[in-house]
């Protein structure tokens, strides 16, 4: 747990306000208090305030407290800050002119000569992030990876002037940072999302620009360009000039930048000047990297690892050996020459879609508890679907937008769909087959959440498919 203490000493007022006591709360509780802080600790949920009566904090009721007294809210993320309208404390936080944090600003606070790499974006930042984290720990690098993504802050290693902390950070994580400056900020990417929290498109893309905040000069800006909204943000930052930016793309060719052409990593950025583009490495050779949304997850990992002072051959060393997130595009195991591939994570379409989009001769398992719109967008990627095994409470209204686009059975479970998915590809024998759970549905219907989905999943090829399982003339699974 990171020590506060020096931070402590040097202010006037030591009472610190937190409100919300999930994980991270609670950990930001505890590592004040032993810090030396006063904690006033608050849930608005009884679970809560006994689990910091558990671990020995003062509970307070923040919404009839002296802000005289206090320090700074810190707040858990999830707590509105301003939509639909902002939390009681909060406000009157606001209106006492109280600081509002979260978790991270303390640790930024706590190892300031540490360098901070913060990545966000709406898709892909969890691996760009671990993907960033996991090439600097293969070349020797003292790293350490949370904030949005696992670990809470605070429960990571304090680091000095030579760690790196790889942080995946939120909208409403940004929203509450009063200090902390980036070393390397990477904006992904944007599209709708999170908007009940930010008011509208605008007020979302204007959180997500926190993370360039205080940035000059010194401080990197790495930006993707594959979306429009996207595009405007590097346009409105490169013009202001206050920050180094860098452009990335997972599949459009740049002039000056990091960028995926054709599957090739290419580098027109930290070349000398006046050289040609240099190929880095072909993406398509690395297995748990396939398709052009993770192709600009590895431009923007490259972009970092450069500007941190890696080579290219420790890039590519980590980029190989990169074991991929559980649950999203998993590769779970080939057998036959047929892989079987988790991604459970696509609980709406659009994420099915990246899925979809990185493969051919798919055998689909999709199904659950349906988003709105169904799947009526992925009909672009119809054509790579060689039969659709779809299961949960939306497998009817599933088959029904499937109509005759595409070959279908209703399978119920999950169970079933990997035992017909997995015969199916075994006897049509098409070259590079995937059995891919990208459910396209949330999971509450038959799981209580989409890990639990994918363990299941991961189980059923387990049993179904390895090397013990039985197999009849034709190479198919005996039922």
């Amino acid at each position: 747990m990171i020590d506060l203490s020096t931070y402590i000493r040097s202010q006037d007022k030591k009472v610190f306000a937190v409100l919300g006591l999930g994980r991270s709360g609670l950990t930001a509780a505890c590592a004040l208090a032993q810090s030396g802080a006063e904690v006033w600790a608050w849930d608005d949920n009884i679970q809560g305030r006994e689990k910091a009566t558990d671990a020995g904090l003062k509970i307070v009721n923040l919404n009839d407290c002296d802000w005289e007294k206090v320090h700074s809210l810190v707040m858990s993320p999830g707590i509105p800050l301003t939509h639909p309208k902002p939390h009681p404390v909060a406000a009157a936080a606001k209106k006492n002119a109280v600081e509002i944090i979260c978790e991270v600003e303390l640790l930024y606070r706590a190892c300031p000569h540490a360098t901070f790499v913060g990545i966000t974006g709406t898709n892909g930042k969890s691996t760009t992030t671990s993907l960033i984290a996991h090439i600097l720990k293969t070349a020797g690098q003292k790293v350490a990876v949370g904030g949005n993504l696992g670990t809470p802050a605070l429960e990571l290693p304090d680091l000095d002037h030579e760690g790196v902390y790889v942080l995946e950070m939120s909208s409403y994580q940004l929203d509450l940072l009063e200090h902390l400056v980036f070393d390397i900020s990477l904006f992904m990417n944007i599209s709708p999302d999170h908007l009940d929290r930010h008011g509208d498109m605008q007020g979302y893309i204007k959180a997500k620009k926190h993370i360039f905040d205080r940035q000059t000069k010194s401080q990197t800006a790495i930006i993707g360009i594959d979306d429009e909204e996207s595009r405007a943000v590097f346009d409105q930052i490169n013009v202001e000039s206050k920050i180094k930016t860098i452009p990335i793309s997972g599949h459009i060719r740049l002039a000056e930048g990091v960028f995926v052409s054709q599957g090739h990593l290419t580098d027109d950025c930290f070349i000398p000047t006046n050289t040609t583009a240099e190929e880095i490495v072909d993406l398509n050779t690395i297995e748990r990297l396939p398709g052009v949304h993770n192709h600009q997850n590895a431009a923007a990992a490259f972009a970092t690892c450069r500007s941190l002072g890696l080579s290219n051959a420790e890039i590519i060393s980590g980029m190989a050996s990169f074991p991929g997130l559980a649950h999203r595009q998993e590769l779970v195991m080939i057998k036959n020459g047929i892989r079987y591939i988790n991604d459970s994570k696509a609980t709406n379409a659009d994420a099915a879609a990246r899925a979809l989009g990185s493969y051919d001769n798919i055998y689909w398992i999709a199904g659950g508890l349906a988003k709105e719109g169904g799947i009526e967008d992925l009909d672009p990627y119809f054509n790579r679907i060689r039969r659709a095994y779809l299961i949960g409470d939306c497998a009817k209204d599933f088959a029904t937008q499937l109509d005759k686009a595409v070959s279908y059975e209703l399978c119920e479970t999950l169970d079933r769909a990997v035992k017909k998915a997995a015969n199916d590809a075994a006897q049509d024998g098409y070259k590079d087959a995937v059995v891919l759970l990208s459910p396209a549905c949330a999971s509450w219907d038959q799981y209580r959440s989409f890990e639990l989905r994918g363990d299941h999943f991961k189980q059923c090829v387990n049993e179904i498919v390895s090397p013990s399982g039985a197999r009849n003339q034709h190479g198919s699974i005996a039922s």
